[in-house]
């Protein structure tokens, strides 16, 4: 049975942390990153991954930095894995510890790889509107997301789902592929694909991109746009100078509007608000249904709950 060294961060890597461990290979070690102060009470927090192998009596190691820590290196020199699986750890490892297990470095990506290398695959593959995606295994670099890939799980990707919603079946598939990676890579048959270099990549969100851009996005952009930061930071716009969070909209098929009337007003225009049918607001293209919604220093509530304590009226404009 191989001694695995795992190194994660979050619940999606969890997920793959208990696939190993439910699977039956003796993990020698966690490491995850520093508990960090979170709430009103900063209160310092554990990751996921952190709680599962506390709850499993796993050691766990939370250096604050992989790269130039002389120190860390040597304790997984001796901790002598022959696997070091990593999921969502959130540091980019150095060749000195990329070297050290006789059977390599693996690494789960929530992307098809080539396509979106880098921290925010998943997000951005909802924020683009895409209508698959997948998780891949492979075999860690000193690139970016650039090693050979071992296997792919491909996956449709629904017209309502959220990056939460998505961000949860990938990391149970995750899981499961990592559990079938290292058994082929125990029986000596894993494959080996080297990346094409047709490739996209998946950079960090910024809060920039988060305000709706009435003026030049379609109903389906701003659409995409709220599925794809929805739980993470939800897109906003502002509303009689306050600022207001879309967290679930749809595309209005038709609402009796007569269309030239309609393409005359100017975007970000509140067709209707009332409290039985729900907020409609005119886009670029299309019409965008508000379903959920959050005042400024609020709750997340539905549209309808929202109306009735709050007024927007008819041919308003959000900004």
């Amino acid at each position: 049975m191989l001694n695995i060294l795992f190194m994660g961060t979050p619940d999606f890597a969890k997920e793959s942390l208990e696939a190993v461990y439910n699977a039956g290979y003796k993990i020698i070690g966690v490491v995850t990153n520093p508990d960090k102060p979170k709430g009103r009470g900063m209160k310092m927090i554990a990751s996921p991954v952190k709680e599962f192998a506390i709850e499993k009596d796993i050691e766990v190691y939370q250096p604050e930095k992989v790269r130039k820590n002389q120190e860390f290196i040597e304790k997984v020199k001796a901790l002598n894995p022959d696997v070091i699986c990593v999921v969502a750890y959130g540091k980019i490892l150095p060749k000195e510890i990329l070297d050290i297990p006789r059977l390599g470095c693996i690494n789960v990506h929530g992307s098809l790889l080539p396509q979106y290398r880098g921290a925010a695959p998943i997000q951005w593959a909802v924020l683009n509107g895409d209508k698959k995606t997948g998780i891949t295994t492979m075999y860690m670099d000193i690139g970016m997301d650039t090693g050979d890939m071992i296997l792919k799980e491909e996956v449709e990707i629904s017209d309502n789902e959220t990056t939460g919603e998505l961000w949860d079946r990938l990391s149970k598939i995750g899981g499961k592929l990592l559990v079938e990676t290292l058994e082929k890579i125990e029986e000596g048959t894993a494959p080996r694909e080297k990346q094409s270099d047709n490739f996209t990549l998946a950079p960090m969100l910024d809060k920039e991109i988060a305000k709706i851009d009435w003026d030049n996005k379609t109903a389906q952009e701003i659409k995409n746009l709220v599925r794809g930061l929805n739980p993470i930071m939800g897109a906003y716009t502002f509303f009689n100078n306050k600022k207001i969070k879309f967290w679930k909209v749809d595309i209005a098929d038709g609402i009796g509007y007569d269309e030239e009337n309609v393409q005359a007003l100017k975007n970000g225009t509140v067709l209707i608000s009332d409290q039985r049918d729900g907020l409609f607001i005119k886009t670029k293209n299309g019409i965008l249904k508000v379903l959920e919604i959050q005042g400024e220093n609020a709750k997340r509530m539905s549209i309808y709950d929202f109306l009735r304590g709050n007024q927007i009226n008819e041919f308003e404009v959000f900004e």
